[in-house]
């Protein structure tokens, strides 16, 4: 005889609709990498800057920033799959864990990404145009701790900005007037 609670579901969780926070999306990466680890499987991240943030906020102030950060992981979320997670580690990034996918399945998620998030525009200095977005695609390696994985995520896409054009430990990705690049 099995023992029953009429109070519980056995439907699913609803899907998450907010950004992690800092913490959290630090100890759900922490879990994936450990899942990784044990199981030998991929994981990447896909480190999400909008670049026009900081414009948002001296046109039309802090609040508009941080709804338009928080309306680009919404759109994130509905693209993704139901156990992958969108994280906020800043006030200026979004963070994609991505469980068992490599580098490659990473740049695929990537470019989607930049393809869906090319259509929101924004009014600046008058007027409307795409949203300015940086994707930097990182892979998980062995030994490496969340915070580290998150560390190279933002040298990899610090570098790229800068012009380096031997970045290492990351895939940009970019999109702005045109169609998403490599």
């Amino acid at each position: 005889m099995a023992a029953r609670d009429p109070h519980s579901s056995h439907r699913l969780p609803p899907r998450p609709t907010e950004c992690l926070s800092p913490e959290v999306l630090l100890e759900r990466l922490e879990e994936e990498i450990n899942r990784a680890g044990r199981q030998g499987t991929a994981l990447s991240c896909l480190l999400v800057s909008i670049e026009d943030l900081e414009q948002i906020e001296r046109e039309h102030g802090r609040p508009l920033s941080k709804q338009t950060l928080e309306y680009v992981g919404l759109t994130l979320r509905r693209e993704l799959r139901r156990f992958d997670r969108v994280g906020a580690p800043s006030e200026r990034e979004l963070l994609v864990v991505l469980p068992g996918a490599d580098a490659p399945r990473g740049e695929i998620v990537a470019r989607r990404a930049l393809a869906r998030l090319h259509v929101i525009k924004i009014e600046a200095a008058g007027r409307r145009r795409p949203l300015r977005v940086a994707v930097m695609v990182t892979a998980w390696r062995a030994g490496m701790s969340a915070q580290e994985l998150v560390d190279q995520s933002r040298a990899a896409a610090m570098r790229w900005r800068e012009g380096d054009p031997g970045i290492s430990g990351g895939e940009p990705a970019r999109t702005g007037g045109g169609a998403p690049t490599l």
